[in-house]
């Protein structure tokens, strides 16, 4: 088979050859945005899921199509470290400027832009990575308050002023929203509640990992009742031999039924993970169809991609004592565990090992699905611990 025309591509949000399985949530979101930009009540949406899923590639994907019904877009991602406002603020200039262009919402952009000029000034005492182009001076007293809640708000209302006066809205993208700060994220939604009873044209689709909800819900004890968090997770079998076969038959090539169900079989359905052993298979096949024993070869190269790229850059974040932790998790399976048995693993008191756990919260490494329960957030984890640390730590080895 010829790799230059292998359709298959695993990569970090690269957009797969068939995105079989999302149908459903892609019809939620136009929904909700084409109502948002009438003016009618709609909730925003928040993706959450583990990694792997797919979550960046539908929200990219959510993006052109919001884009192509002719509404705005801002499109972010979270990285740790910045801060939200240094995040908003250059993309908000973008769109702000674009609005001033059209007649009708001329105005309303100009004085959306001053109050940008207005947060960013006061803001950045608070929040020194901000870093964007100011083209009009600050009015007083709009946005310029120096606390991020009431001045985020103030900009989004004007923003959203000038999104209706161009018959349109704004939606922002967020990738990565476990990452913002609590305090943060309580203003970005005290912002939006704002502008939704307000019936401005302004939402959000953002995505994370599945702690979001919880934070969110932390962060402000109303965010249940703003957005709706629809979980994204493995496909569905049907799906998942979708995503493995429309590929294939678009480049005039075909896959035998064994061995398309062992692929599903060693992915488990998640659209990374089939996307590895879909790339693998065809440049292992000699010809078209790709049989059981094409992928059978290929498995092995699979499992060595996966070590190398997706699981190992996220081990190698990782101190010794947080890998201990997760070696003790995975063996005792894929989870989720409670956090008495890991100790018990190791040999520590549950309290010992309790900024462990908030460390490896904190990096997105695990969650916590209920009270007392930890669970891996990158799928199949667990079995790449046991390949890459066999001997399991020995007992009292976190510190």
């Amino acid at each position: 088979m010829d790799p230059i025309l292998n359709p298959f591509s695993p990569g970090a949000g690269t957009p797969p050859p068939e995105l079989a399985g999302r149908d459903a949530v892609r019809e939620q979101v136009r929904i909700a945005t084409a109502r948002v930009r009438l003016g009618r009540p709609a909730k925003s949406i928040m993706l959450v899921g583990l990694r792997g899923v797919g979550k960046t590639v539908l929200l990219d994907q959510m993006r052109r199509e919001t884009e192509r019904a002719g509404m705005r877009t801002i499109r972010i991602e979270a990285p740790e470290g910045r801060s939200l406002p240094a995040m908003l603020a250059p993309e908000l200039r973008l769109s702000l400027l674009a609005l001033s262009q059209i007649d009708a919402a001329k105005d309303k952009a100009v004085r959306a832009l001053r109050a940008l000029a207005g947060f960013v000034g006061k803001l950045k005492i608070t929040y020194h990575d901000i870093e964007v182009g100011l083209d009009f001076e600050a009015e007083p007293g709009l946005a310029d308050n120096g606390d991020l809640e009431r001045d985020l708000t103030a900009l989004l209302n004007q923003a959203g002023l000038a999104a209706q006066a161009a018959d349109t809205a704004l939606i922002l993208f967020i990738d990565e929203l476990q990452y913002v700060p609590e305090p943060q994220m309580a203003a970005l939604i005290t912002s939006l509640h704002r502008c939704a009873q307000d019936s401005l044209p302004i939402a959000l689709v953002g995505a994370g990992l599945p702690q979001l909800r919880g934070r969110m819900g932390n962060a402000k004890s109303y965010a249940e009742r703003l957005f709706d968090f629809p979980m994204i997770g493995q496909l569905e079998h049907g799906d998942a031999r979708l995503a493995i076969e429309v590929p294939c038959r678009k480049e005039g090539a075909e896959i035998t039924d064994e061995a398309v169900e062992r692929i599903i079989e060693h992915t488990h359905g998640y659209p990374y993970f089939l996307q590895e052993w879909g790339k693998q298979a065809w440049d292992a096949a000699a010809a078209s169809p790709i049989t059981l024993d094409d992928v059978n070869s290929a498995s092995q190269l699979a499992v060595a991609a996966l070590d190398e790229s997706f699981f190992r850059v996220r081990f190698d974040r990782l101190t010794p004592a947080e890998k201990n932790y997760l070696r003790a998790m995975a063996a005792l399976g894929t989870g989720p565990h409670r956090s008495g048995d890991i100790a018990e693993q190791l040999g520590r008191s549950v309290q010992s090992l309790g900024p462990t756990r908030s460390s490896l919260i904190q990096k997105g490494m695990v969650w916590s699905p209920t009270h007392g329960d930890t669970a891996f957030t990158v799928p199949l984890f667990d079995e790449f611990m046991l390949r890459i640390m066999p001997e399991p730590p020995e007992r009292q080895a976190v510190e």
